[in-house]
C-alpha cells in the first residue's frame, strides 16, 4: 500500500478522522443553534440548557470520509469497507431525519433491519445453527446493539468515550486478522469519537443526537460482525457479547427496572447505569470514565478471546459473573422516587 504498513494506514485514518470531527463539530453546532435544532431541558434529562444535537453528523462524515480517503490514497481495497460504510451512512441519515422530524418506531426498525441484512449477507456472521437462523440472529443482534447505543446516549461524553474505546480494540483485532478495510473504518470511528469528545465532554456544548448514536451503534456492531465471520458459537457470540456488554447491560437494566416499577418500557427516564452511578456520588465526568473503563475491560477480554490467547469459557463466565454482580447492585439504587410518571422523554436520545 504505497509503502505504508497496515498499522500506519489505520493510524492515519484515525488521526484524519479525529482532526475532521474536532474541526467540523463547531460549525454544525452553530448551524443547529441558528436553526433551533436543540434538545430542550426536561425533568427526565440531565442537561439544564438547550443543547444542539447535530454532532453525530460530524462523527459520521469524519469516519466515512477519512476511512475512504485513506484507503483510496494508499491504494487499498476491501469490498466490506464500502458495504459497511454505505449502510452506516443510511443509518446516519435515518437518525438525522428522526432528529429533525421524529419517525415512527416501525419505520426506523424497518430501515435498520434492511441495512443490517445487507451487512450480514455481504460480510458474513458467526455460525451457531448452520442454517438461515444464523443470519436472522445476526441481524437481530445488530438491531439490538444499534438501538442500545442510542439508549446509552444519556449523559455527556458517555457514548463517545465508549465508542472510541470499543472501536480502538476492534481496530487491533481487525489488524491481527488482516482485515485492513475493517481496521481503517474502526480506527476512523475511534478517532472521530475522540475528536467529538472535545465538544461533548462535560459540560457538553453539543450532543450526538439520534444520527450519531445510531451511526456509532450500527458501525460498531457491523464491524464486529465482519470480524466474526464464520466464527463458532463460543468464540463468535461470546466475544460479540463482551464487546458490547456495557450497552447490553444498560439496556437490560432499564428494561427490567421499568417493568418492575410498572412503567412503560419505552418511557424515558433517569434510570440508566450512568444515572445510578451519579446517584452513588460520581460526577458526570467520573461516570464517563467509569463506564469507559468497563468497556475497555470487556473489549480487551473480547479481543483476547478472538485471538484465542485466553481460556475462553473461564474468562467469559468470569466477566459475565462480575458484570451480573455489579448489575444487581446498580438495580437496587433508587432512581424513581422523584420522577413523575408523566414527564417528557429522557436524556439525549428521544427514547432513553
Amino acid at each position: 500500500m504505497s509503502g505504508l504498513s497496515p498499522w500506519m494506514v489505520t493510524a492515519l485514518a484515525g488521526l484524519v478522522a479525529l482532526a475532521v470531527a474536532a474541526l467540523l463539530t463547531e460549525p454544525l453546532r452553530l448551524l443547529a443553534v441558528r436553526r433551533g435544532y436543540t434538545d430542550q431541558p426536561a425533568a427526565r434529562k440531565v442537561h439544564v440548557s438547550p443543547t444542539p444535537y447535530l454532532g453525530g453528523m460530524a462523527v459520521a462524515v469524519a469516519t466515512a470520509g477519512s476511512a475512504s480517503l485513506v484507503m483510496f490514497a494508499t491504494g487499498g481495497s476491501d469490498s466490506t469497507l464500502g458495504v459497511v460504510l454505505g449502510c452506516a451512512a443510511v443509518i446516519a441519515v435515518l437518525g438525522l431525519v428522526d432528529d429533525l422530524r421524529p419517525l415512527s418506531i416501525r419505520v426506523r426498525l424497518s430501515v435498520e433491519a434492511a441495512a443490517a441484512l445487507v451487512v450480514v449477507t455481504w460480510c458474513g456472521h458467526p455460525v451457531l445453527f448452520g442454517t438461515w437462523l444464523d443470519a436472522v440472529l445476526a441481524v437481530m443482534w445488530i438491531l439490538f446493539t444499534t438501538n442500545a447505543f442510542n439508549l446509552l446516549d444519556n449523559m455527556d461524553g458517555v457514548v463517545s468515550t465508549v465508542a472510541a474505546i470499543i472501536a480502538a480494540f476492534l481496530c487491533c483485532a481487525a489488524l491481527s486478522a488482516g482485515l485492513i478495510g475493517t481496521a481503517a473504518v474502526t480506527a476512523a470511528l475511534a478517532g472521530a469519537c475522540a475528536g467529538f469528545l472535545f465538544h461533548n465532554w462535560h459540560p457538553a456544548r453539543i450532543f450526538l443526537g439520534d444520527a450519531g448514536a445510531l451511526f456509532v451503534g450500527f458501525l460498531v456492531s457491523s464491524a464486529s460482525m465482519t470480524l466474526h465471520k464464520d466464527s463458532t458459537a463460543l468464540s463468535g457470540y461470546g466475544s460479540l457479547l463482551l464487546i458490547t456488554l456495557v450497552v447490553t447491560a444498560d439496556t437490560g437494566l432499564v428494561m427490567v427496572a421499568r417493568r418492575r416499577e410498572g412503567r412503560p418500557v419505552l418511557q424515558g427516564g433517569k434510570d440508566h447505569i450512568a444515572h445510578r452511578l451519579q446517584q452513588l456520588g460520581l460526577t458526570v465526568r467520573q461516570v464517563a470514565v467509569a463506564i469507559g473503563g468497563f468497556a475497555a475491560m470487556t473489549s480487551l477480554t473480547a479481543v483476547l478471546i478472538m485471538l484465542k490467547t485466553v481460556p475462553q469459557p473461564v474468562v467469559l463466565i468470569s466477566v459475565v459473573a462480575v458484570t451480573a454482580v455489579v448489575w444487581l447492585r446498580l438495580l437496587r439504587v433508587p432512581v424513581y422516587s422523584a420522577i413523575p410518571t408523566n414527564s417528557a422523554e429522557g436524556s439525549h436520545s428521544k427514547v432513553a
